[in-house]
Parts: C-alpha cells; structure tokens; sequence
C-alpha cells in the first residue's frame, strides 16, 4: 500500500452523493429475494456482477430499477441502509447525505411509510453504535411528472425532520431542471435545500446546469463536470459558492473517463469539487476506491486530496457548529503528520 492510499484511507470523510438503492450490494440482493419471493434473472452473484456492464445512463437505470424489486417491507430497508453505513464507516466516513427514491417504490405498492422508517431506524442506530452522522435527501424522478413529483414533495412533510433537502435523478434526456421549477420553489418555501443531478456528457448538459443554477437556484450541484466547458458557467458557480458531488468511478463506467483531471481542473479555478460514490454496489467503488482512483490518475498533491475532503464537509447540509467539528478533525488529521 502507498503512503497516499494510506492517507486517504484512514483521511476523515464527508460523502454528499450517495443513491442508498445504489448500495444494494449482489449478496444482499440475493438474501432479500429469498426472503421476499422475488424471482432474480441471475443463478448468482458472479453472473449478476458479470452483467453489471454499463456504457451509458439508461443502461445502468434499468438494473437499478430491476434491483428494486427485493426492497419491499421496512426491515429490507433499514438491512440496506445498516449495510452501507457499516462499510462507509470501516472507510473512515463521519457524515454523509444519502438519496432516497420514493416514486420508484410507491410505483411498486411500497408505501413512503415503510421506506423512510427503515432508513430512519438504521440511521438513528448507526449514529449510536459507530458515530456516523447521517442526512436524508429526497429525491424526484425526473423522467415521471411534475405533478408526481409535487405529490411525493407533500407526502414527505410529515416527516420535514428527517430530510434535509430534495434532489432530483434518474434519465435527464427530455427532463431539463425547469420541468420541476415549481416543485422546487415550494420545496424551498417548506425549509428543504436543494440539489438536483446534472449528469455527465448528457444532452444538453451546460444548459442543465445554467438553469439548476439560475432558474432553480440549487444549493448544490450533484455531478457538473460539464461545466467546465463553459468558463462563464464556472464563473457563476464559483461566485455563488456552490459544491459540485462528482462521481468519478460511475463517471468511468457511464462515460469510459474517470473525469479525474476535470476534478483537479475544478480545484485549480476555485470551484468547490468534492468526490463521492454514487451508486456504489452497480459501479463497484465506495468513497474510499473513488478517492484514491482520482488521486492515482490526475497525480494530485496530498494538499488537493484534502482540499476535495475539506470541501465535503464544508459543502454539507449541517449546522455551523457540526460542520465546523468535522472540519476541525480533518485539519488535525491533515497536520498531525500521516500519510506522504
């Protein structure tokens, strides 16, 4: 192991972009299809593996879908989300933000009930037993309704304080931001911040982000690597202060490019990248592989690799005084003399 792997692996984390449907890793899988009755089109984990292949966005959204299929009662969720925040922990992270897609689920009978309290449990019972301090982000389907979308937004405010913020994935094609303009202002008007996926190499990707920027007016940017093909586009966000969530392993398996020298190129103009997982079990890297892959082939400095950590925390969704405690653990960590 390298001096810097070293480093990253043992670095205090901050993770912003993470699809908690994304970590159904294939042996979960198999368990919950057992225990649910659910029919797989794989003999085993190797085959279902071997078939996550993906060249494009659409290509990995229909297995993400058809993974769904397993999450059906509440203790399948909170046995999901127990899963992930157990190996986010063993990777040294200490906060994260984690989607959530409730349209998927109610499209297939599975009550918003029965989704947010699995999650909530295993939440409140990680943050007990390993100290990982979590958030829950909503996210709308872009490529349902408006109106769908409103729906699941109101059906969420019971439960205003267990999320955070909303989002706003799956097939962008045909589905620009503005689609959901008023959905996101009454988002805002009911406290939630606001994030929405402007994913890589997509169609009509530099327009998506100008407007998530100045007709949405998001919080945040998850993905954006296209911005940099517009300097006045990066200007903006740099102005404005926002973070952008890059996803560098899913990046490489949708695009065939890690994006690892446009996520140095971020850092050098200002802009605030941090480096997350996606959808970690389907691309095959969790924070830890997606941070030392960036570091290995844009060669960046221990100082770079820290800036990226730093901007996590910093970019996150908690209150000053959280924010500035996790800050605070990574500079000590940073000066005491670890790694290269």
């Amino acid at each position: 192991m390298t001096d810097m792997r070293r480093f990253i692996e043992h670095m205090p984390k901050a993770e912003l972009h993470v699809h908690v449907e994304g970590t159904l890793e294939p042996e979960l899988k198999f368990d919950l299809a057992r225990r649910n009755a659910v029919e797989l089109p794989y003999e085993s984990v190797e085959e279902m593996r071997a078939a996550y292949d993906f060249d494009d966005l659409p290509s990995f959204l229909k297995a993400y879908y058809e993974g769904m299929s397993v999450l059906v009662t509440e203790q399948d969720f909170y046995d999901l989300t127990t899963a992930y925040l157990a190996r986010a922990h063993s990777q040294t992270v200490l906060y994260a933000e984690i989607f959530f897609d409730p349209q998927a689920h109610a499209s297939r009978g599975v009550a918003y009930d029965t989704v947010i309290r699995g999650i909530r449990r295993a939440q409140e019972e990680a943050e007990e037993r390993l100290g990982i301090r979590t958030q829950l982000i909503m996210c709308f389907l872009r490529d349902m309704s408006a109106d769908s979308a409103m729906a699941t937004l109101e059906r969420s405010l019971p439960y205003r304080d267990w999320i955070v913020g909303v989002g706003l994935d799956s097939d962008e094609k045909g589905n620009p931001p503005v689609k959901f303009r008023d959905v996101f202002a009454r988002a805002r008007a009911e406290g939630y911040r606001l994030t929405m996926h402007c994913d890589v190499d997509q169609e009509n990707s530099v327009r998506h982000i100008w407007q998530t920027v100045r007709d949405i007016g998001v919080d945040r940017i998850d993905h954006g690597v296209n911005a940099l093909e517009d300097e006045a586009l990066c200007r903006e966000i740099v102005e404005r202060g926002l973070a952008l969530t890059v996803c560098p392993v899913s990046n490489r398996c949708i695009t065939g490019s890690l994006k690892a020298l446009e996520v140095r190129r971020m850092l050098e103009i200002g802009m605030r990248a941090t480096v997350n997982s996606d959808d970690p079990a389907y691309f095959q890297g969790y924070i830890l592989e997606n941070l030392v892959a960036t570091q290995e082939e844009a060669d960046l400095s221990r100082d770079q690799v820290v800036r990226l950590a730093a901007n996590a925390f910093e970019a996150s969704w908690l209150q000053a005084d959280e924010k500035r405690a996790f800050s605070d653990r990574l500079a000590g960590y940073a000066a005491s003399g670890a790694g290269p």
